[in-house]
């Protein structure tokens, strides 16, 4: 039986979703964030080092990491119904964009959640005009700019093409979820953004997007 180490809100609900389109049974370990930090409880630590979820254990096998978690059950269980043929143009778009998700589109959405919450974060009254500049300048001048472009970018590629790897959904249009999530839960992606909106649609509107969420609870991104 394959287990999944799931915490709320986080890039584990797309592991769920994976194991749905690819018919797997799967048994669920829910972890809930600390309400206060919004971090995960430091009982992920016992199942892995860094104490962070999706962690997914199969048999022997344990995997962290997003990506090769899904690379792991695609190559094992589905290649050929949510992997490019092998040498195709649609391969290296799959590959890429599974690399492309964490490696460049979370980053800036991760330093977006970081001074975003330093602005209201409680501190010394002396403190706090220094940092919520200082916070205002990062975003005005760096992050927000670079989450534009990362939009746009991912906008004109769905002109492109119907999927992320070409006509036809993949593993990769999961692994890309999570951060499209995130612009949209944060205001970057809008209606300005036509393409990005109608993806969103037709992965929501899957019945093994709609299992998972059965499944893992309510999948909220952190703002």
């Amino acid at each position: 039986m394959i287990t999944v180490h799931h915490l709320d809100n986080s890039r584990s609900q797309r592991i769920l979703w994976l194991l749905e389109e690819l018919g797997l049974a799967c048994e669920i370990v829910q972890y809930r964030r600390d309400p206060k930090t919004l971090l995960a409880p430091a009982s992920l630590r016992a199942i892995h080092p860094l104490g962070k979820a999706p962690v997914l254990v199969d048999g022997e096998n344990t995997l962290a990491e997003s990506g090769a978690i899904i690379e792991y059950l695609v190559d094992r269980y589905g290649e050929a119904t949510l992997k490019p043929q092998a040498d195709s143009a649609a391969r290296l778009r799959y590959t890429y964009w599974l690399h492309y998700a964490e490696g460049s589109a979370m980053p800036p959405l991760l330093l977006n959640l970081v001074f975003s919450r330093m602005r209201s974060a409680p501190m010394p009254f002396f403190v706090k005009p220094v940092a919520k500049a200082l916070a205002g300048k990062v975003l005005s001048q760096f992050v927000e700019p670079q989450l534009r472009q990362h939009r746009d970018y991912l906008e004109g590629e769905m002109s492109r093409h119907a999927w992320f790897a070409g006509e036809a959904f993949s593993a990769a249009d999961i692994q890309m979820s999570f951060p499209i999530e995130a612009m949209k839960a944060r205001g970057v992606i809008d209606a300005g953004q036509p393409r990005l909106i109608d993806w969103l649609a037709r992965i929501h509107a899957r019945p093994a997007y709609q299992r998972a969420l059965e499944r893992g609870g309510p999948f909220d991104v952190l703002r």
